[in-house]
């Protein structure tokens, strides 16, 4: 029986990393601004989590010092989320999925100074060979959505940061409850940051209190709660039975499912040319190959899975 729990569990991760890649083509469906969006998908995850007596548990537990430290974490993802949908509005689904590629190589150099372990020279080798397929990427899209792809980049960058803090202290806390703090302090942070964002990230900037549509709060509540929370309890139920490998490979395939969708439900492939694909291509055989040749596992077993999208 155990190896049919384990075929269970890869496809529990399987169907998370297939949710996750939906949240792409929700966002480019959903008419919301970023920044408003992703203040009502935060604000809705928040709403959910704060109906678990789990959660005020957890939260009773924190010490200040871990409280406060999470809340920095939220912060982050709060500022990855935007950047992710901004990406999307200002390219497109498959370049914002594509972009979130490059999270594995930022972690690559980051993740060693914030768990303070040596530096891996053959992940600066992986690191430098994506650089051909971001040019391929960048020289594959419209003059248009180039800006698209640097708010995108920057989307990786936070990943990376704020997912190798959270390896260092997600184990402290039950994941419901971080979660439901870092996102209630990210959903904060947007309301104070919004009459900042037209001096300091223009392209970003919207109205934040906007009352969605029919049409936008049906695909919201979908996006909160059949693609961020209902993965989470899965993918929770599933680390269980997988090593950290096998769901770090599974959850590369992120954005090759964002951009089958993409072309699949959006047309997008006929905005983009075959370069594109092409740098697409090598980014990800960059993504597979580091952990297949050097057998590292950069999310540990009961990683909070908010660090995925």
């Amino acid at each position: 029986m155990p190896d049919t729990a384990n075929r269970t569990a890869l496809l529990q991760i399987h169907f998370c990393v297939l949710l996750w890649g939906i949240t792409a083509i929700l966002g480019k469906l959903i008419t919301l601004p970023a920044l408003a969006l992703v203040w009502w998908r935060m604000l809705l995850v928040v709403a959910a989590l704060a109906l678990l007596p789990r959660v005020w548990r957890g939260l009773s537990a924190l010490t200040p010092r871990l409280a406060w430290g999470y809340c920095g974490v939220g912060v982050l993802v709060a500022l990855h989320w935007l950047t992710f949908y901004g990406a999307i509005k200002l390219a497109n689904a498959s370049v914002a999925a594509t972009c979130i590629a490059l999270a594995p190589v930022f972690t690559s150099v980051i993740e060693p100074w914030v768990a303070k372990r040596p530096f891996q020279p053959r992940e600066l080798f992986f690191g430098v060979a994506v650089l051909p397929g971001v040019a391929m990427v960048v020289g594959g899209v419209p003059d248009g959505m180039r800006l698209g792809v640097m708010v995108g980049a920057a989307s990786a960058l936070l990943v990376a940061v704020f997912g190798s803090l959270n390896k260092r202290l997600v184990s402290h806390a039950d994941p419901l409850t971080v979660t439901a703090l870092e996102l209630g302090a990210g959903t904060l942070a947007l309301m104070l940051l919004a009459p900042l964002l037209p001096f300091l990230l223009p392209v970003l900037s919207g109205p934040l209190l906007v009352l969605p549509s029919l049409h936008d709060a049906l695909l919201l509540l979908l996006l909160s709660l059949a693609c961020t929370l209902l993965p989470f309890a899965l993918a929770l139920v599933a680390l269980r039975r997988l090593s950290a490998y096998t769901v770090q490979l599974v959850t590369n395939l992120e954005p090759v499912y964002a951009i089958v969708l993409a072309a699949l439900f959006l047309q997008e492939q006929r905005e983009l040319t075959p370069m594109f694909y092409l740098g697409v291509a090598i980014i990800l055989a960059a993504v597979f190959l580091h952990p297949l040749l050097g057998r590292w596992k950069p999310v540990p077993a009961g990683t909070s899975p908010q660090e995925h999208l």
